[in-house]
C-alpha cells in the first residue's frame, strides 16, 4: 500500500472512531437498571446521527436522533429483576459500543453531606463499627452495587461526570457510602434481588447548596454569581450554594432511580425559623421535578446528637425540629431518629460509627412504604398530647406499635414551670384509666417543678434518650412549649 493509501485508510479508521456513540458515564459496565420501568440511556454521537439500541433480554428496539449538540436520549423497557447478567448494544451506523455485566433491580440515590458520603471504612479518626465484619460479609454471590459522583463545583449545569459501577466485593465495599451500603444490604437481603446506589453528596453541604439557580434567586437571597459564590462564606468552599448541584448532582438527573436518600443538616444548624424546612421541600419538589419520575420516595435523616461547644445548648435540637416538621409538609416522605446511634464518648465526633443503625432505617421506610412490607415497623414514635395532673405530666405518643422499649429507667425528659427554667426529670410507664379504658402513657415527674407547664425529650445539643417503640426505634426528640 502505497503512502496515500495508507493515509486515506488511517483517516476512514478516525473517522469511524470518532462517529462512535459516546455513554454517558453512568450507562456503562457492572450498571444497574431499575427494574421493570422504561429506562433512559443516553450519551453523545455526531449530530443528527441515528443511534439505536438493542438489549439482550429482549427484541425490543429503540432509537434516538442526536440534536445539534450530538445529545441524544432514549429509553428501554427493563425486565423484571434478576441476578442474571444482561447487555445493551448501541450502535451509531458507524459503530457498536457494548456494556455488560448489566443486572435489572432497584436503584437509589445517596445524597446529602458527610455522614451519608462516609465510607465503610470511615474517615481519618472516624472509624464505622464492625468494618472487618463487613469486610469479610461482602464476599459473596448477592448483588449490591455502588456509582460515586466526583465531588466537584461548577457554575453551570454539568452534564456528565467521571465515574463507574463498581461491584461489592471485600476489595471494594470499603468504598460504598456506609449509610448507602447498610441500606441496600437490608433491601438486597429481604427482597433477594439487585440494588445499586448512586452516590452524589459533598461533605459540609448546606441544603442550598443543591439548590438550582432560578430557586435559589426565587427564593433565598444567596448570590448565584461568580464573585458572590466565591466571597460569601468563602471560609468554607463546601458551604456554597449552588456550585455542588451543578457539578455532582445534575449529571445524574437522566438516571431510572426508585428514590432519594439524604443525610443532610449539620451544616445549616442555626438557620432561623421554618427555614430549613422550607429549603428543603423546595429542594425535594426540585428534583422530582427534574427526575420527573412522578413523587419519588425521599427518605432522610435526622442529624444526630451533637456536643457543639455546649451540650445544654438547643441549636442542634431546632435543626432537628425543623427536620422532623419537614417529614410531615413533604409528600411520601419518612424521617429516620438516630438518637440512640451515637455512643456516649461520641459527644464531639460528628460522624459517628453506628452507620448500621441508619441504613437499616432507612431501609425500613422503603420496605414498608415503597415495597409494601406492612410487617416491618418503620416510624419512629413521636410526641403527640400531654395533660398535667397532680404535679405529673402523663405524655402520649404515636407510632407505639404496641409497645414500648421499657416501663422503668426512662431517661431523657426534662420539665419546666412558669419560670421557663428545665430540671431533668423522672418518667416511667404508667395505665391511665380514661374514656371508658385503660390508656397507656408515660408519667413525668420532678422535685424541682411542682407545678409543670412543658416538657422536653432530649431536645439538647447533646441528650440521648433511651424509650422506643416496639420495633426497637427511638422516640423523636421534642418540645411541648414554643419558647
Amino acid at each position: 500500500m502505497n503512502r496515500k493509501l495508507l493515509l486515506v485508510a488511517l483517516l476512514a479508521v478516525a473517522t469511524v472512531t470518532q462517529a462512535k456513540v459516546r455513554l454517558h458515564h453512568l450507562v456503562s459496565d457492572n450498571m444497574i437498571i431499575q427494574q421493570q420501568s422504561d429506562v433512559r440511556l443516553w450519551g453523545w454521537a455526531t449530530p443528527g446521527r441515528k443511534v439505536t439500541a438493542t438489549t439482550s433480554w429482549s427484541e425490543q428496539r429503540a432509537s434516538a436522533k442526536a440534536d445539534k449538540q450530538g445529545r441524544w436520549l432514549l429509553t428501554v423497557h427493563s425486565p423484571k429483576a434478576s441476578y442474571d447478567p444482561l447487555s445493551i448494544t448501541f450502535d451509531d451506523g458507524d459503530g457498536q459500543v457494548v456494556i455488560q455485566n448489566v443486572l435489572a433491580g432497584e436503584v437509589w440515590v445517596c445524597a446529602g453531606q458527610s455522614n451519608m458520603e462516609m465510607p465503610v471504612k470511615g474517615f481519618g479518626n472516624c472509624p464505622v463499627q464492625d468494618y472487618n465484619q463487613e469486610v469479610i460479609g461482602a464476599a459473596g454471590p448477592r448483588q449490591v452495587r455502588s456509582a460515586k459522583i466526583p465531588s466537584i463545583m461548577r457554575m453551570t449545569p454539568q452534564e456528565d461526570a467521571d465515574t463507574r459501577w463498581r461491584e461489592c466485593s471485600p476489595q471494594t465495599v470499603g468504598d460504598f457510602s456506609a449509610t448507602g451500603y447498610f441500606f441496600a444490604k437490608t433491601v438486597n437481603r429481604a427482597l433477594d434481588i439487585p440494588v445499586g446506589i448512586i452516590e452524589a453528596n459533598k461533605g459540609g453541604s448546606r441544603v442550598e447548596s443543591w439548590l438550582t439557580k432560578e430557586n435559589l434567586e426565587k427564593y433565598t437571597s444567596e448570590p448565584t454569581d461568580t464573585m458572590g459564590i466565591v466571597n460569601f462564606k468563602k471560609e468554607w468552599d463546601y458551604h456554597r450554594a449552588l456550585v455542588w448541584g451543578n457539578g455532582t448532582f445534575n449529571p445524574i438527573l437522566n438516571y431510572t432511580v426508585r428514590g432519594i436518600l439524604f443525610y443532610q443538616g449539620c451544616s445549616n444548624v442555626g438557620d432561623p425559623g421554618n427555614q430549613y424546612s422550607e429549603r428543603l421541600k423546595l429542594l425535594v419538589e426540585q428534583w422530582r421535578q427534574q427526575f420527573q419520575l412522578g413523587e419519588l420516595p425521599f427518605y432522610f435523616v435526622q442529624i444526630a446528637p451533637y456536643d457543639s461547644g455546649d451540650k445544654q445548648g438547643t441549636w442542634n435540637a431546632l435543626l432537628q425540629e425543623q427536620q422532623y416538621r419537614a417529614s410531615q409538609i413533604i409528600p411520601n416522605s419518612g424521617l429516620v431518629c438516630t438518637n440512640d446511634c451515637v455512643y456516649p464518648y461520641e459527644g464531639t465526633q460528628i460522624h459517628p460509627a453506628q452507620k448500621q443503625k441508619v441504613g437499616q432505617r432507612l431501609a425500613f421506610l422503603a420496605l414498608n412504604k415503597t415495597y409494601g412490607m406492612g410487617s416491618v415497623i418503620c416510624e419512629s414514635p413521636s410526641y403527640r398530647d400531654m395533660q398535667v395532673k397532680d404535679g405529673k405530666v402523663m405524655l402520649h405518643f404515636d407510632n407505639e406499635c404496641g409497645a414500648i422499649s421499657r416501663f422503668e429507667g426512662i431517661e431523657g425528659f426534662e420539665l419546666a414551670g412558669s419560670d421557663r427554667v428545665f430540671y431533668p426529670a423522672k418518667a416511667r410507664h404508667f395505665w391511665q384509666p380514661g374514656g371508658g379504658y385503660w390508656d397507656e402513657c408515660i408519667v413525668v415527674e420532678s422535685d424541682r417543678v411542682a407545678q409543670p407547664v412543658a416538657v422536653r425529650y432530649c431536645f439538647r445539643n447533646w441528650l440521648l434518650g433511651n424509650l422506643a417503640n416496639a420495633g426497637g426505634l427511638p422516640l423523636f426528640p421534642f418540645r411541648s412549649d414554643n419558647w
